[in-house]
């Protein structure tokens, strides 16, 4: 199971619409190493971006334990849990493998780093034997 769902927001969700903010926090609390990774780059990005001007902040240490990697993939799997952190961070993330995270500037996915981080020749470059069963 991806969220730890409170019966009451399950309720919720079974009369109707879902409070966005109800669900960010099942997501952060359900998810602590996901969310605090998207968090933590969204910080980055926004340092990056007045600092250095860079266009993009990204992740490139593993996770310490398999718990951890499970639960960024089932974030980042989760067309909802992925949207409700780009929303709520302002950035549009990109993924390549189990813990390559990006974060770029929302409304960024035209831009030719975006394209280039998200590209088939970036995921084939970004392989590696020790990522095979990530």
């Amino acid at each position: 199971m991806s969220l730890d769902v409170s019966p009451e927001l399950l309720a919720q969700a079974e009369a109707g619409e879902v409070d966005p903010a109800a669900f960010l926090d099942t997501v952060r609390t359900s998810l602590p190493y996901a969310y605090a990774m998207v968090e933590r780059l969204a910080a980055d990005l926004e340092v990056g971006r007045t600092a250095e001007g860079r266009a993009f902040a990204d992740n490139v240490t593993p996770p310490e334990n398999e718990a951890e990697r499970g639960q960024l993939l089932r974030a980042l799997a989760s067309n909802s849990i992925r949207a409700s952190l780009e929303s709520h961070f302002g950035v549009s993330i990109a993924f390549q493998n189990c813990h390559r995270l990006a974060a770029f500037p929302a409304g960024s996915e035209q831009t030719a780093q975006y394209r280039r981080f998200t590209s088939e020749r970036a995921q084939l470059l970004n392989q590696s034997p020790l990522l095979r069963d990530c």
